[in-house]
């Protein structure tokens, strides 16, 4: 993860895979954040592997940074990032054009509620409780 400050905006760069294991990581890219900030935008060029964990704590960032009062903008969706959350979403498809769909606050609550559902069933499968 990459924090790059300039004027009223911060700029996160992630990097590599958003599953589990990324949302300390970014949500340590809020801690930092100065009561001057006025945008957020979160880079996902570099991202080439999300899961519903991942995409949880991308809901989980934005909305944390909205609270905060920051307009957000998420760029630079990967193929399989953009896959996974089409899957959880219930629109698969060659070409599907999630990420300009994220944007909009009704998908993010959908998408949301059913990645969590299925990080639940697949805590269920692998014999554990689902997460409360």
């Amino acid at each position: 993860m990459e924090v790059q400050h300039c004027s009223t905006s911060v700029l996160v760069g992630a990097i590599g895979k958003l599953d589990e294991g990324a949302g300390e990581t970014l949500q340590q890219a809020l801690d930092d954040i100065t009561a001057d900030a006025q945008d957020l935008l979160v880079d996902l060029h570099s991202v080439t592997f999300m899961d519903a964990d991942g995409l949880l704590h991308l809901l989980e960032l934005h909305q944390r940074a909205e609270r905060m009062g920051l307009r957000v903008l998420v760029t630079g969706w990967q193929p399989q990032p953009q896959r996974c959350m089409a899957e959880v979403a219930g629109i698969p498809g060659r070409g599907t054009v999630t990420g300009e769909r994220y944007a909009l606050a009704g998908f993010r609550r959908l998408i949301a509620e059913r990645a969590q559902r299925a990080r639940d069933a697949a805590d269920f499968a692998a014999g554990w409780l689902p997460r409360t």
